[in-house]
Formats: C-alpha cells, structure tokens, sequence
C-alpha cells in the first residue's frame, strides 16, 4: 500500500485541522463525556483513522479526527502501543464468534455444510473491509495484530476444518501440525484472498460471494484425498481370531 501522509495532510487540512506543529487541538464544547464513553468513541475513530491512513501515522492527526486534543488522547491511552492492544481486542478479534468451532466440529450435519455455513458468516462478520484494512496494515506496520490472530484463533481454525473433513473422508492428518496447517490454509487463504480481492482491490464480479465460497469449499474437500493418506483398514477382532471350539 502507498504511503498515506500526502493524503492524511490534504484530508485535515479540508477538515479544517491545524497542520502546523505545537498547533492548540479544538475542544469539544458539548457536556463532559464519561472515562468508558469517550474511551469507546476514541476506538471507534481510531479504527476508521488507522484503516485508512495506516498504523503509522501520527497521534496528533488521531486526536484531530476524534475531536479531542493530543493530551486527552493520552489521558484514555497512555501510549500509542495501549491503543493500538485495544484496537487488536475490539475490531480484530471482537467481531469473531466462539460458538463457529462449536459448530465446525457438530458431526450431525455432513461437512461441507459446515464449511459453507461458517465461511459465509465468517466473510460477512469478520473479512470486512475496515478489518481487512486495519489487518494488512498491521502487517506492514510489523505490529503484533495479524502474528497474535493467527496464532490464538486461524491456526485452531485451520486444525478444525482439516479434522473434520479428513474424519467424514476417512483420512489420516499428518502429524506435522505446520502441515495441517498448511493443508487449511488452502480453503481459508481462498475466502481470505475473496474477500481482499472484493474489500481491498474492489475487483467486484457478477458471481455472489455465496457460490464462490461454495465453489471453494468443494476443490478443497475433492481434492483432499490427494494430500491425505486413506486411514488403514481396521485390524480383524479378536473375536475373529478365535478359535471355534
């Protein structure tokens, strides 16, 4: 992505901001907000201010966008580093929802259903376009966003989906976990890579977000067997190896 300075100081100074430094930030001349109203309000401006202009643009322009001066910033968040800890916890991992592995490991229903169902929601609730934003900026920031999300939730996400459907198809995972991994990334790097090329790139097509979902979801499982051994035919009982007297 381009760098956004030029951008950041033509847009504050449209929205009438001071662009010079040391500059007085404006006031608020409404009521006092409480300590958890204006904290929620900081996030929520954050979370737009930083999808758009990157991670690492400036504090001063954050409190231009959010109304408030540079020292009541501070006084919400004492650092740049606490801010961005909150920014992780509201926008990149709130909008994920437990109850999905719940549902990616419920065996009553066959597994490309699963599949679809949770990355139908998983696309409309979480690959947004101010998350995908905020996500790959993090990553070019070299911030701790995107290495924390994949660890605590994608890689449990990648290990669920490959179980559960080399479980319905009767194969063996293998026991590298990097491997598994691997193997799941295949599907979910597709819906990933859907939702940037839709969010990010605006590379719109006439074909629904459903059916390419679908469409993934069904190369994944089919070709499946040709990345997985077949498990080994179970071992004869002992009944079978008894005698008969």
């Amino acid at each position: 992505m381009r760098a956004k300075s030029a951008r950041l100081a033509a847009d504050r100074r449209k929205a009438g901001a001071r662009p010079r430094p040391g500059a007085v930030q404006p006031r608020s001349s409404g009521p006092r907000m409480k300590f958890a109203d204006r904290r929620e309000q900081i996030l929520a401006k954050a979370a737009d201010f930083f999808s758009e202009y990157g991670l690492t643009a400036q504090t001063r322009a954050l409190a231009d966008a959010c109304g408030v001066s540079q020292r009541m910033l501070y006084r919400v968040f004492p650092s740049k580093d606490a801010l961005l800890a909150a920014l992780y916890e509201r926008e990149i991992v709130g909008p994920f929802k437990a109850v999905w592995f719940a549902r990616l490991a419920d065996r009553a229903r066959p597994v490309a259903e699963r599949l679809t169902a949770f990355y139908e929601d998983y696309f409309r609730s979480v690959l947004a376009r101010r998350w995908l934003r905020l996500f790959l900026y993090a990553s070019l920031a070299e911030a701790d966003m995107a290495p924390a999300y994949i660890a605590a939730i994608v890689t449990r996400i990648l290990e669920t989906i490959v179980e559960e459907a080399a479980a319905e198809q009767g194969l063996v995972l293998p026991r590298e976990r990097a491997l598994v991994h691997e193997i799941g990334w295949t599907l979910h790097g597709a819906v990933s890579h859907l939702a940037i090329r839709r969010e990010v790139y605006n590379n719109a097509t006439e074909v629904p977000v459903d059916r390419v979902i679908d469409l993934h979801v069904r190369a994944f499982l089919a070709a499946l067997p040709a990345l997985l051994a077949p498990a080994r035919p179970a071992a004869r009982s002992a009944r079978s190896e008894k005698v008969v007297s």
